[in-house]
């Protein structure tokens, strides 16, 4: 039987593959607050803000290519029973090969109606005001905005407490309650790190490797082939 390694990762591994990662040092992303752009306050005061921040986005992801680090998880695949838990909006995992992906703040690819965490389709292009669902309610993106509950939380909970091996690779578990999913983990699992920079809140059963993501998945793919 396969051992369960269970996935979560951030921005960190999508950046390599030169993903803008939105925020910057001064707390704004793309020269907007947070607030404006990333709530359901900053929608209803502008939403042609919002969707254009977003169709922006949208457009980058077509241009990049999933890299080295999504491809070695995708084979992981065929020696593990490999479960990611993305806390990113683009679709480089599910390019790369990988099966199970569960995205926790929402997919670029996908709208919804207003109001609603249902009603989910595929939507690759712009989206505009008057852009509407089949009962004619504005569509927005499938995105958890600040402020928003994390409908898929509940799954991804119940991932890590089963998980025999526990991945974080390119996060620095900062952003709530994804973070959280660190105190999941059972006593008797295997927690590697994947990051430039040493978390200040790991301690415990874990292996850490101060790299990149492809560089890091690079080096722990050889290690668990080794097992």
């Amino acid at each position: 039987m396969k051992r369960k390694l269970v996935v979560l990762s951030g921005a960190g591994i999508s950046a390599e593959s030169g993903v803008k990662t939105f925020r910057d040092s001064n707390g704004l992303w793309e020269e907007h607050r947070v607030e404006d752009v990333a709530s359901p306050e900053g929608f209803a005061r502008n939403p042609q803000l919002v969707l254009d921040f977003y169709n922006a986005r949208r457009r980058q992801l077509l241009e990049v290519q999933p890299n080295r680090a999504h491809e070695i998880l995708a084979e992981l695949e065929r020696d593990f029973e490999v479960n990611i838990i993305t806390q990113n909006v683009d679709d480089l995992h599910e390019r790369a090969g990988s099966t199970h992906v569960l995205h926790l703040h929402g997919e670029l690819k996908k709208a919804r109606p207003v109001n609603s965490n249902s009603g989910i389709i595929p939507w690759e292009k712009d989206l505009n005001i008057g852009d509407l669902s089949e009962n004619g309610q504005q569509l927005r993106p499938h995105i958890v905005w600040f402020g928003e509950m994390v409908p898929e939380m509940e799954k991804a909970i119940k991932l890590v407490q089963q998980a025999e091996i526990f991945l974080v690779i390119g996060t620095s578990l900062n952003v709530y309650p994804a973070a959280g999913l660190l105190y999941d983990v059972s006593p008797d699992c295997e927690i590697y790190v994947i990051d430039p920079e040493i978390p200040m809140n790991f301690g415990g059963n874990f292996h850490f490797y101060q790299t990149t993501a492809t560089e890091g998945m690079a080096l722990l793919q050889k290690k668990l082939l080794e097992l």
